[in-house]
């Protein structure tokens, strides 16, 4: 069962570094506030806007289709977001507060620790099925997120052309967009214009991060135990429970069943802490919500993975 904890620790720590290069960059004073804005307005309307580009365009969704996994998956995603919306609206008032935390719930990291955990289990062959459900599943959570964000933005009601425009103005959005338009297409992007987007794409998760390290306040967790321990609980156990109970009835097994655990068990997205800086969300809230859940899911991880195991699920 350790060999369990130990794939869990070694998907968790290179984040940890990452971010930690992000803290030392804070403290040898390297970025200012001014700068760290700057900075976090290029990840998310360049980076960002690459990295879905080459995750669509690379991405054969047809190669390896599973209609049920995706039905189950999506309908989950929908479900778990209204149920979050009605949560957090009952329990916070502030609408800033409101779209971090309802992203920080339904919206998980699972390409950053999802495919790395999968590979540690099963190897790096059964990389297809997971890289289908990447298709899928995370141009969905930008769309979610977008809207999210946009219908409570900073002080502002719901405004449902604002929210539709704001989405599809998103640079995520635009990018998945045309990612997926070039895939299905078939037309074909010449390799010198496809390899400096590659590059960038490549890029975006570490830069993510330790821009991530460099915002972070250990001061502002203090301020928001209430918020953040609703965001944890809901992230890694009772999303995880409610679904991960729903995909064992229903008879989810092996690889498909851990690509379901990587979905709706990893802990909060990285890119919800730019998306929530960029459009007017709680960006402290969020961002503290990725580094919590990412340092706990050591442990939530290892034990949905032992407690299915131990089930007969793989």
């Amino acid at each position: 069962m350790e060999q369990y904890f130990i794939v869990a620790v070694k998907a968790i720590v290179p984040l940890f570094l990452l971010i930690a290069v992000g803290v030392f960059i804070r403290w040898r004073k390297m970025l200012n506030d001014t700068e760290l804005v700057h900075v976090n307005r290029m990840l998310f309307n360049v980076f960002f806007f690459c990295m879905m580009f080459d995750n669509l365009y690379k991405t054969d969704i047809t190669a390896l289709w599973k209609p049920d996994l995706v039905f189950f998956s999506v309908s989950a995603l929908l479900l778990v977001t209204v149920a979050s919306i009605g949560l957090v609206c009952a329990v916070e008032k502030k609408n800033r507060s409101r779209g971090a935390m309802i992203q920080g719930i339904f919206r998980s990291n699972f390409v950053l620790l999802g495919m790395p955990m999968i590979e540690n289990i099963f190897g790096a062959q059964a990389l297809a099925l997971p890289a289908m459900m990447i298709a899928t599943i995370v141009p969905l959570y930008n769309i979610l997120g977008v809207m999210v964000l946009e219908s409570f933005r900073g002080k502002g009601g719901f405004s449902l052309g604002k929210t539709l425009f704001g989405v599809l103005k998103n640079p995520m959005i635009v990018g998945a967009l045309l990612g997926g338009f070039f895939m299905f297409s078939g037309i074909h992007i010449p390799g010198f214009i496809l390899k400096p987007i590659s590059q960038i794409s490549t890029c975006t998760s570490p830069v993510a991060l330790i821009i991530l390290g460099a915002s972070f306040r250990l001061s502002s967790i203090s301020k928001e135990k209430r918020n953040l321990l609703i965001m944890v609980l809901g992230r890694l156990v009772v999303v995880p429970s409610l679904v991960l109970s729903a995909a064992y009835v229903l008879g989810f097994k092996g690889l498909e069943f851990v690509t379901l655990i990587s979905i709706f068990a990893t802990p909060c997205a990285v890119a919800s802490f730019a998306m929530a800086q960029q459009l007017d969300s709680n960006a402290d809230l969020a961002g503290n919500a990725v580094v919590i859940t990412s340092a706990l899911s050591c442990v939530t991880l290892f034990f949905w993975i032992v407690l299915f195991e131990v089930l007969g699920v793989f």
